[in-house]
C-alpha cells in the first residue's frame, strides 16, 4: 500500500516557509472537498481531491498520474525533522521543499538547509517565492504559474529569468544543477525549481503537483507501507498537557499505531517500553472534543500521520527519538539496543577531547548541527538534549582552560538553567544562543577571529618583530645623540623599541623612532622607507650606509612568536630562522 509522502518546508529566515504552509493549508480549506484538509498533530494532511482541486487547469493531467492518497506536511520548524533515526537512515521527511525568495536569492541558512539536505539524502523541491513582487509583475487569479506568465509582460519575463537563473548559478557553484519545472531534462539530476508566490497562489498547482508526482515516481519503495503491521514513527515534541501531563507528539511514518500497544523510545539513560494509553488527535469539523480536552480520542492511526500520545513514565524522553512498537516480549531487547545504540551515536561525551559543548531540543537538531560543526573541522566534547545545565558549564570551562577558543557551550533552541547561568557568570565560558542553526556558527566563528585577534595585538604589543633593514645611502640626517638616518625595510616589519644588532650580532641600540616626511609612525613594514632615531649608535663609524640591521629577538620571545599561529607570515618566520642564526652566541 502507497503511504502518503511527508514532507518538511526549510527556508532562510522571512523567505516565506511559513507562508507557503499556510497557503497550502489555505487551499486545503477553500477546496471544500470531503474531508478537506485535516490538522493533526505536529503535521497538516492534504488529500488526493484537495491536491487536485488545487491543481485548478491542471486538474485532469494530475487526476491521470497522481497516485499518492495525499501529502503530509510536518509543521514544526525546518530541522527538528531531521533525524536518522529511521532504519532507513534519512530524515522523518520524505522530501522538502526549499524555500527561496526570488528577489533576495540564496542566504546563509538556505546554504544551511541545503548541506543538511544533502547529507540525509533528502530529495527536495525548491519554491521560488515572491514572484508578485518582481517590478511589474501583474497577478493573475489562477493557481497555475504556467498560465500566469504568460499574462506577463516581455519584460518581466525577462525580469524573472534573469532572476531565475541567478539562482541556477549559484546552485551550480555548490555542485547542483537546476532548472525550471518545465524545462527539466533529467529530473534524477536536475533540480526542479517552481516559480511561486505564498501570498496569491499562483504556481502552487505546479509545486503541488510537482511535489506529489516526484515523491511516487522516485520515493514508491520507502511510500510501501504495511497499513496493518506494527507503527514506527518518529518523536518530534514533547509537552505538558493539563490533566495528562507528559505527552508526546509523534510523526508515525509506518504501520498502525493502537491504544494499548507497547511502544519503545529513547531517554538519554537508554531505551525505555510504557503502555500508550491514549491516542489523541486535534477535532475535524462537526466533531466535539473529549470532556475536559482539547482533543479527540482515537482507537488508532494510520501511515502517515501526527498523533500525540498519552502514556506513564513518559519523563525524560527524548525529542527527535524514533519509536516503535513491540509485538512480541522476544522482540524487545533487540528494538531497545538498536534505539539505544541510535542514540548514543549522536549524545556523545568524550571528556579527552578539547571540543565544544552542544546542547539542543531535539536529537534531529542536534545531529543536523553536529554535521554542520563536523564539516567545518569544529572538534565536539559533548552533545546533548534539553536545558543547558551547570555540568555543561563546568565541562566547557575545563575545556577552556586547555583551549580558550573551543571551551564554549553551542545552545540551540534550548533555556538556560539558573545555576548553569552563575557558572558561566563567574567567566571563561562563553554561551551561544539561537533558534537558528546557522546563526549560532556564524556567532561563534566570528568571536573566534575577533578573539584570535584581540589575542595576536596583545602579543604584538609586548613582542619584538623580526625585520631586516638597510641603511640607505646619503641618509644621515643626525650622526648622534640621536642618530638621524634613513632606512628601508627589506622584510618583516620594524616598530619602535626594537633593539637592533648589525650581521655579525653585535648590538647597536634602540630604535626610539619612526618618521616619515614629520609623521611619526608605528610600524614600518616591507619596501616601506623612513627615518628612524636611536641614541647608542653613531652614523658611519658604528654602522655604515648600504650596511645590513636586524632585530634582535631573545630564544623566548622566539618560541612565543612560533607558537601563536598566524602572528608571523611564512616569509617572516623564515626571516626569524635567520635572525637567530645572525645572533648567534648573542642570543639571550
Amino acid at each position: 500500500m502507497l503511504r502518503s509522502p511527508i514532507v518538511c518546508i526549510l527556508a532562510h529566515v522571512d523567505h516565506g516557509k511559513t507562508s507557503i504552509l499556510d497557503r497550502i493549508r489555505g487551499t486545503g480549506v477553500a477546496a471544500r472537498e470531503a474531508g478537506g484538509i485535516t490538522q493533526m498533530i505536529g503535521a497538516s494532511y492534504l488529500p488526493r481531491e484537495s491536491i487536485l482541486s488545487a491543481c485548478g487547469p491542471l486538474r485532469a493531467q494530475a487526476d491521470a498520474s497522481l497516485k499518492v492518497p495525499g501529502l503530509l506536511f510536518i509543521d514544526t520548524p525546518g530541522h527538528e525533522a531531521f533525524t536518522s533515526m529511521r532504519e532507513r537512515g534519512g530524515s522523518i521527511a520524505d522530501i522538502a521543499i526549499l524555500v527561496i525568495d526570488i528577489m533576495q536569492g540564496i542566504q546563509p541558512q538556505t546554504v544551511e538547509s541545503i548541506k543538511i539536505l544533502r547529507s540525509q539524502k533528502t530529495p527536495f523541491i525548491i519554491a521560488l517565492n515572491k514572484i508578485d513582487l518582481l517590478q511589474g509583475w501583474k497577478s493573475q487569479s489562477t493557481a497555475c504559474f504556467s498560465q500566469s506568465l504568460a499574462a506577463q509582460s516581455e519584460s518581466v519575463q525577462q525580469l524573472l529569468e534573469e532572476r531565475l537563473y541567478t539562482i541556477v548559478g549559484r546552485l551550480s557553484e555548490m555542485g547542483m544543477e537546476s532548472e525550471r519545472f518545465d524545462r527539466v531534462s533529467d529530473f534524477t539530476k536536475q533540480l526542479i525549481m517552481v516559480p511561486c508566490s505564498a501570498k496569491t497562489g499562483e504556481g502552487m498547482a505546479e509545486l503541488l503537483l510537482y511535489l506529489a508526482g516526484l515523491s511516487q515516481k522516485y520515493l514508491a519503495g520507502s511510500l510501501e507501507s504495511q497499513d496493518e503491521g506494527p507503527a514506527r514513527g518518529s518523536i518530534i515534541e514533547v509537552k505538558e498537557e493539563k490533566g495528562l501531563g507528559t505527552t508526546i507528539d509523534v510523526i508515525v511514518y509506518d504501520g498502525t499505531l493502537k491504544r494499548n500497544d507497547l511502544v519503545v523510545f529513547g531517554t538519554p539513560s537508554g531505551a525505555r517500553v510504557v503502555k500508550v494509553r491514549g491516542l489523541l488527535r486535534p477535532p475535524r469539523p462537526g466533531e466535539t472534543p473529549s470532556a475536559g480536552s482539547p482533543y479527540v480520542y482515537v482507537e488508532e492511526v494510520h501511515a502517515a500521520a501526527g498523533v500525540k500520545i498519552y502514556a506513564p513514565d513518559l519523563e525524560g524522553v527524548l525529542a527527535g527519538s524514533p519509536i516503535e512498537v513491540v509485538v512480541s516480549s522476544d522482540l524487545t531487547p533487540k528494538i531497545e539496543q538498536e534505539i539505544s545504540s541510535q542514540i548514543k551515536s549522536i549524545l556523545i561525551t568524550n571528556e579527552k577531547v578539547a571540543g565544544v559543548v552542544l546542547k539542543a531540543d531535539t536529537l534531529g537538531s542536534a545531529e543536523a548541527l553536529m554535521r554542520l560543526l563536523m564539516h567545518v573541522n569544529i572538534p565536539i566534547r559533548s552533545i546533548g538534549v534539553g536545558p543547558v545545565g551547570k555540568k555543561d558549564v563546568i565541562s566547557a570551562r575545563a575545556v577552556s582552560m586547555e583551549d580558550k577558543y573551543l571551551g564554549v557551550v553551542l545552545a540551540f533552541n534550548v533555556p538556560l538553567l539558573p545555576e548553569a547561568m552563575e557558572e558561566t557568570e563567574r567567566g571563561n565560558v562563553h554561551l551561544f544562543q539561537s533558534n537558528i542553526v546557522y546563526r549560532i556558527l556564524e556567532d561563534y566563528v566570528a568571536w573566534v577571529k575577533e578573539e584570535k585577534e584581540r589575542d595576536q595585538h596583545a602579543v604584538l604589543s609586548e613582542l619584538a618583530l623580526p625585520a631586516k633593514v638597510l641603511v640607505l645611502p646619503n641618509c644621515f640626517f643626525r650622526l648622534s645623540k640621536p642618530a638621524i638616518f634613513g632606512v628601508e625595510v627589506a622584510s618583516g616589519r620594524l616598530r619602535p623599541g626594537a633593539q637592533l644588532m648589525n650581521s655579525s650580532g653585535q648590538m647597536i641600540g634602540v630604535v626610539k623612532s619612526i618618521q616619515d616626511k614629520k609623521e611619526s609612525m608605528d610600524l614600518l613594514s616591507e619596501r616601506q622607507q623612513a627615518a628612524i632615531s636611536m641614541d647608542e649608535p653613531y652614523c658611519g663609524k658604528t654602522f655604515k650606509a648600504g650596511e645590513m640591521l636586524y632585530v634582535q629577538i631573545s630564544k623566548q620571545q622566539a618560541e612565543r612568536l612560533r607558537g601563536s599561529p598566524g602572528l608571523l607570515t611564512e616569509k617572516e618566520l623564515l626571516l626569524l630562522d635567520e635572525t637567530q642564526r645572525v645572533a648567534g652566541a648573542s642570543v639571550i
